[in-house]
């Protein structure tokens, strides 16, 4: 039965329109609308029996006959006895039917499709399922059932929401009333009803006292790290509980970890700006944000947190290792080459600084965009001249200049201030040294159980801190540097720089999904308004995904990705917190679903 609940198919209704049924009406003038309503009303309780798991409601809408007919990949199963014996076994945990068609056949006969999606556990799976309804002397019964898993690309159901506050991402004012047509995963119209009108036959979602954006964007993640300190052993090495090895192919493995917890968070695309190999032409689906990556790193120190057989820092040495370096990128797939740009110990500022300008020549000729982590001001200076189209962090050694903003602004580069990532660290330590557990800023339920489990065991890790941990002395210079970060985030901004949200998350207390929500408020409290704030998250983002064209907006052709607030996110940045619904790629579901535990699979018929 579980087999074949899962991979049911539609069976060509040629062979079982036979004319007839125990007990089928044939009266002389067909009222067709009359058997469209009733099959209507029994569809709909056929579904909702599924939906709450009610096997007495479930079993009622069929026909108790041995001509009850399903079908499937399995083949052709009838009779009502056997069905009976088997149904309410395995209940999906969730069960979605939209997009009910019906279809008048004969007097007495109408047959009917819907789109399911259906969780058993982890396993999400969507499809196209049938009913034939007839008219028997004990009411409107269902004869056929089948139902088939769609492909990967199977469009989700046409969706209509109306009601809400749309903001679409542009920066344009927001639009009250509004209606959003979702047809084939993209984005048919978004605007005010007078210019958007609801399709006939297409479900709708009243959202009123709802808000309405593109879904966020995380501008700066890593993969290869797990936001605890098994995936940053350099700032707190717990390599005897966790070895590394096994700490990165376990995430290499199970990418779906963090993905998840992207999604209920409100994020639909990500970009990944350095990692190990793997983290590259990673496929997503509709259960994960959309992804871009640029791979290893290329860092102007020779770093040691590598792996023997694959790199996640490559060291610039001199420009053959630059050439070498983005050559192996882009024979990867990557979308872009980062640089990280570490003031050097060992060698002259000026020859650190020639080897980013190499990256920057041979990036361009190969076609690749240069992104550079670069937090002091001289470091900038040198990433912009190189060709930077991304600065990624804040500059936080001193305050911006008008040649810096200048050149900025003459190159076109952007700016990822990430403001949070520095507090992650105080608190890992300062819990480690206080014997407590981290506090999860996650309102949604998204970090995984594996991250959770882990920061609790913050607690026992003191014995690892260095002896000369001065906590109170690195409480004033981050302080200092927040401020720092702050002043220059709103001056580039102000400057007409182009700004893009992003969280550096993966480090220690830097969480995959959740960290999006303090970094979008903490650009607010440093200056940004609420609706800026919100294009650097959404339409700037999308731009350094390199899906500028089909991400970012909510605009006529563009992929349904958005969410459903119930606050207003151009008063506040927490309205985010607010989080109800999240679209991608036109398949909506709720903060709760996305949050859900995983259980195993079970199985049920939708």
């Amino acid at each position: 039965m579980k087999a074949l609940m899962r991979g049911l198919t539609v069976l060509l209704l040629g062979g079982l329109l036979w004319g007839g049924a125990p007990g089928t009406a044939r009266e002389p003038g067909w009222d067709r609308e009359a058997d469209l309503r009733q099959a209507r009303t029994l569809f709909r309780a056929n579904l909702d029996a599924i939906r709450d798991r009610d096997r007495e409601a479930y079993l009622s809408c069929y026909l108790d006959t041995e001509d009850l007919v399903r079908a499937g990949f399995a083949g052709v199963s009838r009779g009502y006895e056997d069905f009976a014996a088997s149904a309410g076994e395995g209940w999906p945990d969730l069960f979605e039917g939209r997009d009910l068609q019906l279809s008048p056949v004969a007097p007495g006969v109408v047959y009917g499709t819907y789109r399911y999606r259906v969780r058993y556990g982890p396993d999400e799976q969507r499809g196209i399922s049938e009913r034939l309804f007839l008219d028997t002397d004990d009411g409107w019964k269902i004869a056929v059932t089948t139902a088939f898993q769609g492909p990967e690309n199977l469009p989700p159901p046409p969706l209509v929401l109306e009601g809400a506050t749309l903001v679409d991402g542009t920066g344009d004012d927001p639009v009250s009333d509004a209606v959003v047509v979702v047809r084939n995963g993209r984005i048919d119209c978004a605007g005010a009803r007078a210019d958007c009108p609801v399709p006939e036959g297409v479900e709708r979602m009243a959202l009123a006292g709802h808000w309405i954006t593109p879904g966020l964007v995380d501008g700066h993640v890593h993969l290869s790290q797990t936001g605890w300190a098994d995936g940053r052993p350099d700032a707190l090495d717990v390599r005897d509980r966790y070895p590394y090895p096994e700490v990165q192919a376990s995430l290499r493995e199970n990418p779906e970890r963090f993905f998840r917890s992207y999604l209920c968070s409100g994020v639909t695309g990500i970009l990944d700006v350095g990692g190990y190999p793997w983290t590259i032409s990673r496929e997503t689906g509709l259960e994960a944000p959309h992804l871009a990556a640029t791979g290893s790193l290329l860092s102007t120190i020779d770093f040691w947190l590598n792996l023997p057989a694959r790199h996640q820092f490559l060291y610039l040495e001199d420009e053959e290792a630059a050439r070498e370096g983005v050559a192996a990128l882009k024979a990867a797939g990557a979308d872009a080459v980062k640089v990280w740009y570490i003031p050097p110990r060992d060698r002259t500022f000026q020859e650190a600084a020639e080897a980013v300008r190499a990256v920057g020549r041979i990036a361009d000729e190969a076609g690749l965009p240069l992104f550079v982590h670069a937090t002091g001001l001289r470091e900038a200076k040198v990433a912009v001249e190189a060709g930077a189209e991304l600065l990624v962090h804040s500059i936080w050694d001193r305050e911006v200049d008008e040649e810096l903003v200048e050149s900025i602004l003459r190159q076109g580069t952007a700016y990822c201030p990430t403001l949070e990532v520095g507090a992650g660290y105080l608190r890992l330590y300062e819990a480690a040294a206080k014997g407590w557990a981290p506090e999860v800023d996650d309102p949604h339920g998204c970090v995984d159980p594996e991250t959770r489990a882990r920061v609790a065991e913050t607690a026992e890790l003191g014995a690892l801190l260095p002896a000369d941990l001065d906590l109170e002395a690195r409480q004033r210079r981050l302080e200092r540097e927040s401020r720092v970060a702050d002043a220059n985030l709103v001056r580039l901004a102000e400057a007409g720089v182009p700004i893009v949200a992003g969280t550096d998350a993966g480090n220690p207390l830097t969480f995959h999904g959740p960290a999006i929500l303090s970094e979008l408020e903490a650009m607010e409290a440093a200056g940004m308004s609420p609706s800026e704030v919100l294009v650097a998250a959404t339409r700037n983002g999308a731009r350094f995904l390199g899906r500028g064209e089909d991400l970012g907006s909510l605009e006529a052709g563009k992929i349904a990705d958005l969410l459903v607030l119930a606050e207003d996110p151009t008063e506040s940045t927490s309205a985010f917190r607010a989080l109800r619904q999240v679209m991608r790629g036109g398949v909506l579901r709720s903060v709760e679903e996305l949050a859900a535990p995983a259980t195993e699979p079970s199985g049920s018929e939708p």
